[in-house]
């Protein structure tokens, strides 16, 4: 499916630091993946109750910073 689109669940401990994210390469932190994530998209981040969040992207995108971490 060319335009398939990848949903990456986040969850916050209370501070606000990222406790799990999926997708996250091995090269980095669930700290340093959340971050990558935040400054290389727009408008694809939604907030939701319960200290979680999730960013809805294109898989081509997804793979491209993936790729970029390693």
């Amino acid at each position: 499916m060319e335009n398939e689109e990848m949903m990456i669940h986040v969850r916050f401990a209370p501070d606000g630091t990222v406790v799990k994210i999926s997708e996250c390469p091995s090269e980095l932190s669930t700290q340093q993946w959340f971050n990558l994530l935040a400054s290389s998209t727009t408008d694809h981040y939604e907030t939701l109750s319960g200290g979680r969040a999730l960013f809805r992207l294109p898989k081509q995108q997804v793979d491209q910073l993936k790729s970029s971490a390693a």
